[in-house]
């Protein structure tokens, strides 16, 4: 059934949910492919990369809002001649 202004299906009525059988079956296929050494490997740099996105959008709301930006000139300093 598509709705007003839709061109298209909804992507679940397509290709329908993913069901425990379905997770099984990549599951084991992603053993077969990168083996049972590799998997936690990639998943341990997956939650390094995690870890460091937080902390650095952490940095960011940690600075101060009273220093300038960086695109800002500093002021010149006058002498008297």
């Amino acid at each position: 059934m598509l709705i007003e202004g839709m061109t298209s299906a909804p992507f679940g009525l397509i290709f329908g949910t993913f069901g425990t059988q379905e997770l099984l079956v990549i599951l084991l296929i992603a053993l077969v492919f990168f083996g049972g050494k590799k998997i936690p490997e990639i998943f341990r740099g997956f939650g390094e990369g995690i870890r460091e996105f937080k902390m650095s959008m952490k940095e960011e709301d940690e600075k101060p809002a009273t220093e300038k930006p960086a695109t800002e000139k500093p002021e010149e300093v006058k002498s008297s001649s």
